[in-house]
């Protein structure tokens, strides 16, 4: 099996870490795969170039890159193209969707809001994948029980239709234990790709497995909605707290939002 990450940001967008840093952090953690998806707003022609050619320098026979863009669409809603840098002309997630696919990528609808849950159930056009639990928008702690709901209400439409687990790395403290194993030995591009699309992975966290299924026994219903209201409670009394002090014209230290998002 290959270990690595998917959904990771670089300073090629709004990330802390360099390409260079990314590599040597998730290579000192077992990893020998990340699949990046950097803003594609953040592209033009001769930047994208620039980062698929740096991607491309620093992956070798024991680790790889696989080079992937975050489109925003309407309503902010943002989907993964794992495998696809062209730009898509468009904000409608549904042809965003088409124009993934069609690139020969996988399509996974990033952290989707709440409010947004029965709009994705109006699509026509489905992604590849939801993501079921993104650790820096869900927490480290437990994802939304109310996201594995909306996997299983889509596979009704699209049987094949995938829960996948994402870092959404963007921050050097940020909590990063949430990797894939893909059911591959081989480290190529294209391998990597057809295991994610395929459903060919298992998500782990500690002494967890996740399936890409997005089954979950009652017993981690029940764990994870538990774990995931401690964490949004006390997430959201320090956003609180945190938009306070900016009324207050008090700026937060970095040193200490670093030291938040390392917990949170």
């Amino acid at each position: 099996m290959l270990k690595g990450a998917i959904h990771v940001h670089s300073t090629y967008s709004d990330g802390e870490f360099t390409l260079a840093e990314v590599k040597k952090i998730f290579v000192a953690d077992g990893c020998s795969f990340v699949c990046m998806t950097d803003h594609a707003e953040a592209f033009d022609e001769e930047k994208r170039v620039a980062y698929l050619q740096e991607l491309a320098s620093l992956s070798d026979a024991t680790f790889i890159f696989v080079a992937g863009l975050e489109y925003e669409c309407e309503q902010r809603m943002h989907i993964l193209g794992y495998g696809v840098t062209m730009p898509s002309g468009t904000t409608d997630p549904q042809a965003v969707i088409r124009h993934i696919e069609q690139s020969g990528g996988v399509s996974v609808i990033a952290h989707p809001k709440d409010s947004m849950f029965p709009w994705i159930e109006t699509f026509e056009v489905l992604p590849q994948g939801i993501e079921a639990w993104n650790s820096k928008y869900d927490g480290q702690y437990a994802p939304r029980v109310g996201t594995f709901r909306l996997v299983q209400a889509m596979q009704k439409k699209r049987p094949d239709l995938l829960a996948f687990y994402g870092q959404d790395l963007h921050w050097k403290k940020q909590y990063r234990q949430l990797f894939v194993f893909l059911a591959t030995e081989v480290l190529h591009r294209d391998a990597i790709l057809r295991a994610l699309a395929s459903g060919n992975f298992t998500a782990k966290k500690d002494d967890l497995e996740l399936s890409p299924s997005g089954a979950l026994s009652e017993e981690l219903w029940s764990r994870f909605a538990e774990a995931h209201e401690r964490s949004a409670r006390m997430r959201n009394f320090l956003k609180a707290g945190k938009q306070k002090l900016d009324r207050m014209g008090i700026k937060v230290p970095d040193a200490l939002k670093a030291q938040l998002r390392r917990i949170f």
